[in-house]
């Protein structure tokens, strides 16, 4: 072949169809046979955070036009789940004898229309005795009100559980000559994707339940729905069509979903369930809510040796996905890309009248980063050196084998002060300095400031480390390949459809992707953690490159030939025997002939579970460059130059949409986004006009550097980027607006630094 094609920029098979006809979402499968005549759920939600349910009244719901039923957990049989977490806490798919925040599904309506079911709804009357609410995760965690009795705490994790060291507070920094305090606020966000949640549920002919699913993992959300229906997985099929955005929300199987097929059966009908935008805002899964007490030190010359953090993780209501998040993504990456000997890390996880907090993009790791980048910051302030300055005295030195950090986290490959430098040079930090100084020296109402960040993360979701894949060749010469990942936005027909023609000739055109069928592709662990190429692009390279030597065994008994002297002509898409090109067997001839033989029972094709060494570790540096209206508090986003590191680079073009993806959200959270409950735990941003949604009219064009660190773990060489334009923003852009007020005494602001917060902290300055 002329060269290969991958590292190149190959434009998205995907996008034709999204750009002209659409995707098509669950709220869109009309013409499904299984699901004619589908009724329509909705949830009627509860008004109050927290508090004892003594009635619920649906008897002038039941009475409305066109609905079907109307049902209480008591009415389903229902019974509480326990957390996979924490077995002391327990919840129901609909809430039992208690609810613990606004908006947890009460009872459901089924009826003929949606908008019959908003109405009916409407009229169910529930009477609560309203307990005191915890919307203050510190508050609950100090609370002799409980969210759970028999959790006989708020308090539902801590690493402390595990055997891991308590912090042992002032003492642990004995003989530093600088020691630095502070409290950071790592705000609750809202994922808040483009499509909403949304599920359909039918029992087929066959007995099975179907159900439709707008998910980032069939093969996990296909056991919590056979769960929550009593029957065996084998009972249970789940299909995922496009898939409107995720961002870690939509990893589980939500209540609201699983119940869906015990509802089908009560009424006999198939049934559909599609959220509200408020609904979304407020029930589903939020991310980050971290309040963390960092302490530094070291030496007056720029030295960091003893760091501490304790990160108190707001769960929600319950003890999901977000509980561990702290224990076992914040506390292992505490070290950050800092040769720090000393660190001490605890994380406590606390309930709260809150919706759950769950996988949000990063998971965190964005929290270790944002506590270890403002750390920094506060240590270089204390000293008065500059930040970035401060971070390369303190950086890991490059290594190209395994590196254990203090916490005992092994990194595979990184060169921290690689990334940094690139960054600032692309950057022209000396300028930027030079013109934050004159700025100040003349005084100007608007102020530069400079905010950089070095980070490393981890990616590749836990132990097996591996993914499902099978590449089938048909009797056209075309191929499908079978996937356990799940995209939701990633591009991987593409970059599936790359792997596969890299390693057959198979034109891109000829190869289609299949994901998100639970009876095509039973086993697969999903699109999350950036996991997807280095162990979804893995094992298509891996059952690829397996299916050509299939191939090319049995092209050598066809042309009577020696295997080892048979070889793949990827221009041509034809195996021959060396030096004589002109008899050949292709692809299709291949594929024709593979049936029926002992060799290839099930024809063409070959299926394998790749299991990598481990988790990779991407890193980068970012620069973030803001101006700072020091009359108005108001800040603008300037220039945001990033280099993040994702090991060998499949296609540039996939990369840079992640980093510039990241980049948004990071940002939106350091200027932006939060979610706010009043002191009674009622949302007050549960519609996009009341939260903060970043646009392209508050972003400035993203300015990517390139940088290529090849990991040993995985054939590819890849590590994860889905998520590293995220971790590397959001301190970055948080640094730079504490840089702009640093010369009139701020020395942090608390995220999201909208302009009534910094002018505030200009004000509280004096």
């Amino acid at each position: 072949m002329a060269g290969s094609i991958l590292g190149n920029r190959v434009l998205r098979k995907e996008d034709p169809k999204f750009l002209t006809t659409g995707g098509v979402y669950v709220d869109d499968l009309l013409d499904e046979p299984l699901l004619q005549g589908a009724a329509h759920v909705t949830y009627v939600r509860s008004t109050v955070a927290h508090g004892t349910i003594v009635s619920i009244d649906a008897s002038e719901a039941l009475a409305m036009p066109g609905v079907l039923g109307v049902f209480t957990a008591d009415d389903l049989g229902l019974q509480p789940m326990p957390s996979d977490f924490n077995p002391m806490v327990a919840r129901g798919l609909l809430a039992i004898g208690k609810v613990r925040f606004v908006g947890e599904p009460v009872a459901v309506v089924v009826s003929e229309t949606r908008e019959q079911g908003v109405d009916a709804a409407e009229q169910v009357i529930v009477d609560y005795d309203v307990l005191p609410a915890l919307v203050d995760v510190e508050q609950a965690m100090a609370s002799t009100t409980l969210l759970y009795d028999s959790a006989m705490s708020n308090v539902v994790f801590d690493t402390t559980v595990l055997g891991m060291p308590d912090n042992t507070g002032d003492a642990f920094f004995d003989g530093c000559e600088v020691v630095v305090k502070g409290r950071f606020v790592n705000q609750r966000v809202a994922p808040a994707p483009l499509e909403v949640r949304g599920a359909a549920a039918a029992w087929g002919p066959d007995g099975r339940l179907h159900e439709w699913l707008s998910t980032q993992g069939a093969q996990a959300a296909k056991e919590t729905i056979a769960k929550a229906n009593g029957v065996e997985s084998a009972q249970v099929k789940v299909i995922t069509p496009d898939v409107g955005g995720g961002f870690g929300a939509k990893i589980t199987c939500d209540p609201e979903e699983a119940l869906l097929g015990v509802l089908a059966k009560k009424v006999g009908r198939p049934v559909r369930w599609r959220e509200t935008r408020s609904e979304n805002m407020m029930v589903m899964g939020h991310g980050r809510a971290q309040v963390q007490y960092v302490t530094i030190g070291g030496t007056r010359d720029g030295k960091v040796t003893h760091y501490q953090l304790h990160a108190i993780q707001d769960c929600g209501y319950f003890a999901e996905m977000g509980t561990i998040l702290a224990p076992f993504m914040t506390r292992p990456m505490a070290s950050a890309v800092y040769a720090i000997p000393n660190i001490e890390c605890r994380t406590t996880s606390v309930v709260t009248n809150a919706a759950v907090t769950t996988a949000y993009r990063g998971a965190g790791r964005p929290e270790a980063t944002a506590a270890a980048e403002r750390a920094m910051d506060l240590f270089a302030a204390e000293i008065g050196m500059d930040p970035a300055e401060v971070r390369r005295i303190n950086l890991i030195p490059k290594f190209m084998e395994p590196h254990t950090t203090a916490v005992g986290q092994t990194y595979d490959v990184g060169d921290y002060e690689g990334a940094l430098d690139k960054a600032l040079e692309a950057a022209g930090y000396t300028a930027l300095r030079a013109e934050q100084a004159a700025r100040r020296a003349r005084g100007d109402a608007k102020q530069l400031g400079i905010g950089v960040s070095t980070y490393v993360e981890i990616t590749g979701g836990v132990p097996p480390f591996g993914e499902h894949a099978k590449v089938e060749v048909h009797d056209d010469g075309s191929a499908t390949v079978y996937t356990g990942t799940s995209p939701h936005g990633q591009g991987h027909v593409t970059s599936w459809s790359m792997l596969t023609h890299e390693q057959t000739g198979i034109p891109m055109d000829k190869i289609s992707v299949v994901w998100g069928d639970t009876d095509l592709v039973p086993q697969g662990a999903g699109t999350m953690g950036s996991r997807s190429l280095q162990q979804g692009g893995a094992a298509v390279w891996n059952a690829a490159g397996e299916l050509v030597n299939d191939a090319r065994k049995l092209a050598a008994k066809l042309l009577e030939a020696d295997e080892a002297d048979v070889v793949l002509d990827k221009d041509a898409g034809a195996f021959h025997v060396a030096g004589t090109p002109t008899i050949a067997k292709t692809w299709a001839e291949l594929a024709q002939a593979a049936h029926g033989t002992d060799d290839l029972p099930e024809g063409l094709q070959h299926a394998l579970f790749f299991q990598a060494g481990g988790a990779t570790f991407p890193f980068g540096a970012h620069v973030a460059v803001v101006e700072v209206d020091t009359e108005t508090g108001q800040v603008k986003h300037l220039r945001h130059i990033a280099c993040d590191d994702a090991g060998k680079v499949l296609n540039p073009m996939l990369l840079e949409g992640q980093i510039h993806g990241g980049v948004a959200q990071g940002t939106a959270q350091a200027l932006m986004e939060e979610v706010r409950y009043d002191d009674d735990g009622n949302p007050v941003t549960s519609n996009l006009a009341d939260y903060a949604f970043i646009s392209a009219a508050e972003l400035p064009s993203v300015e990517v550097v390139h940088m290529e660190t090849p990991t040993f773990i995985n054939p590819l060489g890849a590590k994860g980027i889905g998520e590293s334009g995220t971790i590397g923003s959001t301190p970055a852009v948080q640094s730079a607006v504490c840089d702009a007020l640093s010369h009139l005494g701020v020395r942090h602001v608390d995220m999201p630094c909208t302009a009534q917060r910094v002018w505030q902290a200009i004000a509280a300055a004096g």
